[in-house]
């Protein structure tokens, strides 16, 4: 029996956004050891996470189009060469400002080129299995951080940090340039049928310019941006609060990778449990799960709890992640799904961006984690707030139509 391209197109996605967005993830690995090396302050390192995402947004929303005209293969080959480009400089850095500019803007952008117009392509191959086919490559970040973090931990610890990060610029170049490669734009009969089975005129009629006027992509942009603020900076910081809480290195390592492997099960529950249940539903449990999780992080303070709490906080926040994909992909419809994909994923790294930054800060001013948790668990109430406004997109449709339908009589 021959294996459908679509599947390769997700196994090649799972391994660029592996190691595109994991070597990203990876700098809160690098966040303690280097402050110790360097003297550079948390907070001054954790600037090159703010950096990241906010390059990561309007890169996004900039690749996703590209990738709209001109196919998502030539955009993720790009993307692979700047992110080892960026890893493979910043581990030379002098200076403070210097690793900032190096690995916060060339990084950052090249992280726009994977996750939007890799799910976009994924929604165009797929049909039947879309949401667990955007899952798993979503599952990609999760992957990262099992894996890219605890080596990256290793690497530190045998060879310091500088090599540690060159190592992994080399490996974005040997991994993610070939990986780039596998990916092609679906055969032209099965895009045709496919839009003529779920195009509906509503959908073909979209445009960028009016779609960005919707009220419900500003509903979406608000809450994907939200849950990001909310879980990025108990994510960034997670195994500095560890290690500060008495936990060795290399185990607060593995706490990390623990939240990844929970993470990956909750972005294939979650997809499949949309299905079922709707998105709606499922982001509204996944948001509501993740504050409660930030909120506990006060209460935290030896190994076992934060294995446990790790799981509990890597499938919240992995459950809802693909979710936004699919909306997206269901208001908006495939032909301008990366264009509009990017810019809801712009929206999520402002979020991104303020997380690690301003934990960092907390840190520095009041010597501990603790308003970072407080603060993060009332911008997720605030995520799961914006989630109830969301209409389906069936009554959006109809609304859409009652409107149209007259202007055209």
């Amino acid at each position: 029996m021959k294996l459908f391209y679509g599947w390769v197109i997700v196994g090649a996605g799972i391994v660029i956004t592996c190691l595109g967005m994991g070597t990203m993830m990876s700098l809160g690995i690098f966040l303690q050891p280097m402050s110790l090396a360097t003297g550079w302050s948390r907070t001054s390192i954790s600037m090159a996470a703010l950096l990241n995402f906010l390059c990561m947004g309007p890169a996004s929303f900039f690749w996703g189009a590209l990738s709209d005209r001109f196919g998502t293969r030539a955009v993720v080959l790009s993307g692979g060469a700047l992110s080892g480009l960026g890893l493979v400089a910043a581990s030379q850095a002098g200076t403070v400002g210097q690793f900032q500019m190096l690995f916060g803007i060339i990084i950052g952008v090249a992280a726009g080129s994977y996750y939007a117009p890799l799910t976009a392509t994924a929604t165009r191959w797929f049909i039947r299995h879309r949401s667990l086919a955007v899952a798993l490559i979503s599952a990609g970040f999760a992957i990262g951080s099992m894996t890219i973090s605890p080596f990256a931990r290793w690497l530190i610890d045998d060879y310091g940090w500088r090599t540690a990060m060159l190592t992994l610029g080399a490996l974005c170049w040997l991994l993610i340039i070939p990986a780039a490669i596998l990916v092609r734009k679906p055969p032209l009969l099965s895009r045709a049928a496919g839009a003529a089975a779920f195009a509906s005129p509503i959908e073909r009629e979209f445009t960028v310019a009016r779609a960005l006027r919707m009220p419900q992509f500003a509903a979406i942009s608000f809450t994907y941006f939200a849950c990001c603020a909310a879980h990025s900076g108990p994510i960034f910081h997670m195994v500095s609060y560890a290690i500060d809480c008495g936990v060795p290195a290399m185990a607060a390592a593995t706490v990390f990778g623990a939240a990844g492997i929970a993470s990956l099960s909750g972005r294939v529950v979650g997809g499949l449990a949309a299905d079922c249940i709707g998105a709606k539903r499922m982001i509204i449990f996944g948001l509501a799960l993740q504050a409660l999780s930030v909120s506990l992080y006060v209460f935290t303070r030896d190994l076992g709890s934060f294995y446990g709490l790790a799981l509990m906080f890597g499938f919240s926040y992995g459950a809802v992640m693909p979710l936004y994909a699919i909306l997206v992909r269901e208001y908006f419809g495939a032909r301008i799904m990366g264009t509009m994909f990017g810019a809801v994923n712009m929206a999520s790294t402002l979020g991104m961006a303020l997380g690690p930054w301003v934990g960092g800060w907390l840190y520095d001013v009041y010597g501990s984690y603790f308003w970072l948790y407080i603060g993060s668990f009332g911008i997720g109430l605030g995520a799961v707030a914006i989630a109830f406004t969301f209409r389906p997109p069936r009554e959006l449709a109809a609304s859409r139509t009652s409107s149209i339908v007259p202007q055209r009589a």
